[in-house]
């Protein structure tokens, strides 16, 4: 594994690419990461056009300020589900507050509420999409298709002591999502916001 200090060659080039105004390194940072952006906004705001609109945004800040990466916090990747999941949190209190204040239903502890509810959903996405396949794979044959270990470890050719151990790491690191670092940032960021 790569040291915290060093990040992925990838990351570092993409960074170099972004801070010579390169639009293809934009084009190959969208197609690399827009289903993620969209994914983490769409869990927060739980609306269509307000995840394509914190999209856009996302990009747009990447674009504008690709310095603002520091590759000795974590990978690019990380960076950028953090910097999402900060705009939709914010849209998601703008939007909510504005409510209230026309005298919508309601109250500031319900947002709050609402919002930590958002930020677990979406750090728990996070962790999943991030989580390597074979424990991934076996959280889902658990999960979707009620599977035990001992199926588990037929379905996916392995001892049930591994099958075990993958369910039991998978576990580990969902159950990070509630963890209450800084507010919006995932794992690798310290926290959840």
């Amino acid at each position: 594994m790569a040291k915290k200090d060093a990040p992925p060659r990838w990351d570092r080039k993409m960074q170099q690419r972004l801070a010579r105004g390169e639009a293809a390194a934009l084009g190959e940072l969208y197609d690399r990461f827009a289903s993620l952006v969209h994914g983490l906004a769409h869990r927060v705001l739980g609306d269509e056009r307000a995840a394509d609109g914190i999209t856009r945004e996302v990009f747009a800040h990447v674009w504008e300020n690709p310095d603002a990466y520091d590759p000795k916090q974590g990978p690019m990747r990380s960076w950028v589900a953090t910097l999402t999941h900060r705009l939709a949190v914010q849209r998601l209190r703008a939007t909510e507050t504005a409510a209230l204040a026309r005298g919508g239903p309601g109250s500031t502890e319900e947002l709050e509420r609402k919002v930590r509810s958002a930020s677990v959903a979406a750090r728990a996405d996070y962790i999943v999409t991030s989580m390597p396949a074979p424990l991934r794979a076996a959280l889902e044959l658990a999960y979707f298709q009620r599977r035990d270990y001992r199926q588990t470890a037929v379905d996916l050719g392995v001892t049930e002591d591994e099958a075990r151990r993958r369910l039991r790491l998978g576990l580990q690191l969902l159950s990070t999502a509630h963890d209450t670092g800084p507010t919006g940032a995932p794992p690798e960021y310290g926290g959840a916001r």
